[in-house]
């Protein structure tokens, strides 16, 4: 199995979680020449941007750690062309999640980061 159909089939995995927790999934693999959020949901008041991590063992340690300042400034950036393309107003609560998946144990953080400026 290649990479790309793992990281899809812990996506599914993560969207079932959210959606059972009552995320409404508003679009997947979000997409622009920054880079790509995995889901974009909302979650009660808050439009939330979330990273998927996925690790077999935990032998390279907690697969959210790879969610590294450089991969959140990615995310940030991407999430404010998603804010303009879908005309978000400035005030709209948003916040930056991680699902981080080890075997088939899921890890929810909420408010994983904050939104990073260069």
């Amino acid at each position: 199995m290649n990479k790309r159909s793992v990281g899809s089939r812990y996506e599914d995995k993560a969207v079932s979680f959210l959606n059972a927790n009552g995320v409404r999934i508003i679009e997947r693999n979000f997409r622009s020449r920054f880079g790509e959020i995995d889901i974009v949901g909302h979650d009660g008041s808050y439009y939330i941007f979330c990273e998927v991590k996925y690790r077999k063992t935990g032998a390279a340690g907690d697969p959210a750690l790879a969610v590294d300042r450089h991969k959140q400034y990615k995310i940030s950036r991407v999430a404010d062309y998603f804010r303009v393309l879908r005309k978000l107003k400035d005030g709209d609560n948003v916040r930056f999640d991680v699902i981080a998946i080890l075997d088939d144990e899921i890890k929810w953080y909420k408010n994983a980061f904050e939104y990073a400026h260069n």
